[in-house]
């Protein structure tokens, strides 16, 4: 996915705790030629990494209300040069771009998930 990610893609990652979020962000970073380690920045809100294009990473987890997404200005960086993962993004109903690719991950058990990827703006 990120190999051919262009500026502006956003990737809404939805699942619960454990479900492999932050390895999706990992691949997508990977794809974008960056060799930094991917860890998720449930603490920060967001972290950036340079690469063939930057990566913003942000993770909503802590996120509490709309105020708090307001101070975030998140929808300021898809608008910008790089592309935007976005854990927890099921916590911003309604303040992704049109474009968007959802990916949704359910654990089946310990050593399987279910991935579904959807494009609900296309």
């Amino acid at each position: 996915m990120g190999r051919n990610s262009g500026p502006g893609a956003v990737f809404a990652l939805i699942g619960e705790l454990g479900t492999g979020k932050t390895i999706i962000a990992k691949g997508i970073a990977r794809g974008l030629g960056i060799t930094d380690d991917i860890t998720s920045p449930t603490f920060t809100l967001l972290e950036i990494y340079e690469g063939i294009i930057p990566l913003y990473h942000f993770d909503l987890y802590r996120i509490g209300s709309e105020a708090e997404l307001d101070q975030l200005d998140f929808e300021s960086y898809w608008e910008d040069d790089g592309v935007s993962v976005i854990e927890w993004a099921d916590r911003a109903p309604g303040r992704l771009p049109a474009g968007h690719a959802r990916i949704s991950i359910e654990y089946n058990n310990e050593s399987s998930r279910s991935i579904t990827i959807e494009y609900p703006g296309d």
